[in-house]
């Protein structure tokens, strides 16, 4: 990669320092790097007059990095220099080149010295056969005498694509193009396909073969010491580990990503130090293996290792985030996220969930930035090289996965209290902003005993610190004592925060705190047991935000949250399994979706409901107690269940977890005297319609039906283990309706009989069905019409009869389905048809809660006055939109300062039907926010913009310095998501700055979000193709199976569009033809 340009005595030559870090292709002139060949050599520090000196945490006699390249001392030029004790590093000297345009010319070839290593690394796999590959150290020059033209510029364009694949781009035009032999040779591994597609020139990846860490050592402790370089974005590290040889070998195998080692040792206890020989980085499994000359015998010892890495800016392993003073200083902080397997880019390690270990670490840092690790500062003393700088350093943690391991340091006020237990709790905020954390301290303290009490296990830490973190990939982290949160999943304005940004911070912190005893304190012992974490975290946060503030409603939320959202997502050909089986690292990022997570939830939701709560909780408290520090498989957990329960948990919960998808129950009903018969028969419920298959899954569903003589309580509970089975309800009056999933709690659909559906509608109407049936019944009717199981006219038809209906979540799943169908007939000409609709809908419910609270109203009447307002300025209604317009120009002159439960929808209103002015407003207004909520406000709306002018101005700003990196995906998906023209817009700008957006978001879930956010709404056949064949010039691995869910939801929105649209039209013609009456 490029390093920096240096000068020497005013002159203007440039020089480059390569870290190879492809490994792939030696650089012209070098012994093999040391990074990937296995020979530490170094490069030769700049003159002190060239660069300022470090305060380095290692010893002075070693080798100093330069501080400008991200190599950092790795470089692979070596020119010569004298030999070097075993394992020290040897210098080098610079090569200097006239120009990079020249193509750089490579300097002449030497043998490689005859000493070697006691084991051989490996040689270069991909170039071709040539004397080198036996014993010269790099391929004939490309000057080489003897070598056509054509030859010269393809070893060229070899050479300079593997090394610098940026300036190879600038070069394409001065040029003959790469030959194919390039293209071939670089296919061959991840890294180079990266370089390709930057190109343009990519495939789509295949699966990588995976192997795990071998286990013949593992670490017992990490003494680990860092000291990041705030200014010039890297850090310095000293790891020393305690291990344990259990079988004898010479190498060992660690995990290490974007980090270059400078020395590496073993010393067996009570014997002498063992120099490594060779450091062998694979890159492709993010492994390094350290080579040792003689064999490490089965005993105990400490592994030391020297290192340097940077403070990268992709949010993942040790990295920087920006942020602004109270003065409007731009400064730095450095975080951590390793979540799933970034720990490696921090320091060497054992990056394997199962894999655990105690850890001290210590951190050298500015005497006047806040330090913070996963456990309690035990000593904190000024540094001897630097009065600037002082070491703190931290408790020894428990037994711990690396991918939990936390670090930050940077500038932040806190507010603290103590839990009933005696648990310190703190929040660390932005300076100046202390006042926001009080919200998520009153949560947090609540939680950590109500999680005590219910698992009837302590905390087993004696602090729980949780900060906000400017520049976050995710929304949270669950780092053990140390939890770091997006600014807006964790910061509360008293006055300026609104009602969903509330209960949005209690369901994360409730989340995160789950973790640290279910995940955590037990912990999965491979990501397939990647859901046992996180969808037991995201059913147990809605159990805590009940316990803490019962007037959420938050179980009705639930269904709408994620129990629907699961079922959308699993209905799809492409979905997956709960439990899928996760080799290689770049396959990890994949599975952290809605199945995981909201599936997860709702199969765990429904268990709890089948085993009784009194069970349940004694099966979890056998199995955290049984594991506690350990790892565990999810065959463990159903045991634990199974146990306390006395049910076949297992045999239930492997049909849920181990096949994907989820059935659709379809019931008839037959009177019989005083009784009802009723037949059910299951089959895999399918988007694409009614299943055609041979063997059709089968699941165990545990299933509830209740009547219309308590609606609120099951007159009969059964196990449907067989396709088809008869019921008899005693004593059922003909008049009575009967309704199976009481509660929406078991993870099905369920299609009524004509005769039945009839029945259950006057319970819609007349509010005698509970909230959350009502909008499970909407719910299904509306999947199986997108399905083409029924028309769409008739789910229209049933929306109408929610014109009663007072329930803010039953609205809201409401209003997300009619913007499904609002998205679906932007690409028809009758558009504004549906928006009529969706006003003689939501009007009479706007009438009634008007703009302002009322006396008595709470929480979900701040939530529904909002979503029906900005439902209803959307869509164009008259009144609406003028009071929008006027309480907007209060607002914006600063009369009458809009709260905070408005402003969404009133900025929406303004923009979707405002001119370039409004925009600016916004932008300004945007600008001049102090708080990332009303940042983030503004920036998912401004794509309600109509203007094809003004879209291109929103998606310019979207990648501009005002926008915060993990915001961008929320600003294109807003664009896509607001018109027809802006989903075009969105696409083309995707395409045209993939690049950019790629180098940003590889690797992690954003990427996915941003693809999927950006495509799913197109209908037209075509376009699947298309985006299709955009990803396979573009492969982004960690998207594929997004990508594949993409293509698959655009044929079903076309396919749904060419059956039903005409019906539609015609239903919405007569309908305005003759209104219906309430």
């Amino acid at each position: 990669m490029w390093g920096a340009w240096g000068c020497d005595k005013g002159a203007l030559t440039p020089f480059l320092c390569f870290s190879n870090p492809s490994g792939l292709l030696p650089a012209p002139g070098a012994v093999r790097c040391p990074r990937r060949r296995g020979q530490v050599q170094r490069q030769q520090p700049p003159p002190a007059s060239k660069a300022r000196s470090l305060t380095r945490i290692l010893p002075p006699s070693r080798p100093r990095p330069r501080r400008s390249f991200p190599c950092l001392g790795a470089c692979a030029h070596i020119g010569g220099g004298a030999p070097a004790p075993r394992g020290r590093a040897r210098s080098c000297r610079r090569h200097r080149f006239p120009s990079p345009l020249a193509l750089l010319p490579f300097p002449p070839l030497r043998p490689l010295p005859r000493r070697q290593p006691a084991r051989q690394p490996a040689r270069p796999h991909c170039l071709p056969a040539g004397p080198w590959r036996s014993g010269w150290v790099s391929p004939p020059p490309p000057d080489s005498p003897g070598r056509s033209p054509q030859a010269v510029a393809g070893a060229r364009w070899m050479w300079l694509a593997a090394a610098a694949p940026s300036l190879a781009r600038r070069l394409l035009f001065l040029g003959p193009p790469p030959p194919p032999l390039l293209l071939l040779l670089l296919s061959r591994s991840s890294r180079r396909r990266r370089r390709l597609h930057s190109l343009g020139l990519a495939a789509m990846p295949e699966k990588r073969p995976f192997e795990r860490l071998p286990a013949d050592v593992s670490p017992i402790n990490y003494s680990l010491c860092l000291k990041p370089d705030l200014l010039d974005f890297t850090f310095e590290g000293k790891l020393e580990a305690s291990a344990q040889v259990r079988q004898a070998t010479n190498q060992i195998v660690m995990n290490c990503a974007d980090i270059d080692i400078i020395t590496a040792s073993y010393v067996p206890e009570g014997d002498e130090e063992i120099h490594a020989t060779g450091f062998n980085y694979q890159n492709e499994d993010e492994k390094v293996t350290l080579s040792f000359p003689s064999t490490l015998q089965p005993g105990t010892g400490t592994l030391k290792i020297d290192f340097v890495g940077e403070l990268n800016d992709k949010m993942k392993g040790f990295y920087r985030s920006k942020y602004t003073t109270p003065s409007g200083e731009v400064r730095y902080a450095a975080v951590t996220q390793f979540e799933a397997t970034d720990a490696r880019r921090a320091f060497p390690c054992w990056d394997e969930p199962a894999i655990k270990a105690t850890f001290d670490i210590s951190l050298v840092v500015p005497k006047d930035r806040v330090a913070l690790s996963n456990m309690n500062v035990i000593d904190r003393k000024p540094y001897p090289d630097d009065e600037n700088v002082v070491e703190v350093k931290f408790a020894r943690t428990p037994v711990m996965s690396t991918y939990l391991v936390a670090f930050v340091v940077g500038e932040y006020d806190f507010v603290e209290t103590r839990s009933k237990d005696g648990v310190c709790v703190r929040v660390y905020t932005p300076v100046g902003k202390a006042e926001q954390g009080k919200f998520a301290l009153e949560v947090a303290a609540k939680t950590l005993p109500f999680y005590k009490d219910y698992f009837n296990v302590p905390y087993p830490l004696p602090k729980i610190d949780l900060i906000a973190i400017a520049d976050f990939a995710a929304g949270a982290m669950e780092n053990w004592g140390l939890v770091t949160y997006r600014e807006t999943a964790l910061l509360i304005d008293p006055k300026n925060s609104c009602s969903s940004s509330r209960q949005w911070v209690a369901l994360v912190v409730g989340h995160e705190l789950a973790h640290q005893w279910f995940g955590n304190l037990v912990t999965m012992e491979w990501w397939t047991h990647l859901w046992l974490n996180e969808g037991f975290a995201s059913w147990i946060e809605y159990l805590c935000v009940d316990h803490c503030f019962p007037e959420y409603d938050i179980w009705t939320q639930f269904v709408s949250a994620d129990y629907t959202r699961a079922q959308e997502l699993d209905a799809l050909d492409n979905s997956h399994p709960i439990e899928v089986s996760v080799g290689h690292p770049s396959e990890v990022d994949e599975i952290f979706d809605a199945i995981s997570y909201s599936k997860g939830a709702s199969v765990i939701r429904m268990l709890h409901d089948y085993i009784g709560d009194k069970d349940f909780k004694k099966g979890m408290n056998m199995y955290l107690t049984k594991f506690q520090q350990k790892n565990a498989a999810t065959e463990d957990l159903w045991e634990s269940l199974e146990n306390a329960s006395g049910k076949p948990i297992a045999a239930v919960m492997n049909t849920w977890t181990k096949q994907m998808g989820f059935p659709l129950i379809y019931v008839e009903a037959e009177q019989v005297e005083d009784d009802r018969l009723l037949r059910l028969s299951q089959k895999k419920f399918c988007a694409s319609g009614p299943y055609v298959g041979e063997d059709c899954p089968q699941w165990m569903v545990p299933i509830t039906i209740s009547t219309s003589e308590d609606s609120s309580h099951a007159k009969m509970k059964i196990l449907m283990d067989k396709p088809e089975m008869n019921i008899v309800l005693k004593d059922v009056k003909p008049d009575q309706w009967v309704k199976l999933n009481l509660g929406t709690v078991g993870f099905y659909r369920t299609q009524y009989s004509s005769a039945m559906l009839e029945s259950l509608l006057p319970g819609i109407r007349d509010l005698s069905l509970p909230p959350v049936d009502r909008l499970g019944l909407q719910n299904d009717l509306f999947s199986l019409a997108r399905a083409g199981i029924i028309s769409t006219v008739e789910v229209l038809k049933v929306m109408e009869a929610f014109v009663n209906e007072p329930n803010y979540t039953v609205w809201s799943d409401l209003s997300c389905n009619l913007g499904i169908l609002s998205t679906l007939l932007s690409h028809t000409d009758f558009y504004e048809e549906i928006q009529e609709f969706v006003k003689d809908v939501f009007s009479p419910i706007g009438e009634r809660l008007g703009w302002d609270p009322k006396p008595g109203e709470g929480h979900l009447d701040a939530l529904l006055r909002g979503l029906v307002l900005g439902k209803l300025g959307k869509a164009g209604h008259k009144a609406t939109l003028e009071e929008a317009r006027r309480r907007f120009k209060d607002h914006v002159e600063g009369k009458q300062i809009l709260s905070a439960d408005l402003r969404s929808p009133v900025y929406l209103t303004v923009l979707k039907h405002g001119d370039g002015t409004t925009l600016d407003i916004m932008l300004k207004l945007h600008k001049q926010a102090d708080m990332q909520e009303e940042k983030n406000r503004i920036e998912r709306v401004l794509g309600a913009t109509l203007s094809p002018e003004l879209i291109q101005k929103v998606l310019t700003f979207a990648l501009s310095e005002e926008v915060r990196p993990q915001d961008t995906v929320s600003v294109i998906g807003g664009v896509a998501g607001g018109s027809k023209h802006g989903r075009k817009a969105a696409w083309k700008f995707i395409k045209d700055n993939w690049e950019e957006l790629y180098n940003r978001y590889q690797g992690g879930f954003l990427i996915s979000r941003l693809i999927k956010l950006s495509v799913e709404g197109f209908a037209v056949d075509k376009m699947a193709g298309e985006v299709k064949a955009f990803f396979e010039s573009h492969p982004a691995p960690s998207a594929e199976r997004t990508i594949q869910q993409c293509c698959e939801n655009i044929l079903l929105n076309a396919a749904w569009l060419k059956r039903d649209a005409e019906s539609i039209h015609q239903y919405l013609l007569q309908r305005k033809a003759s209104p219906p009456t309430a």
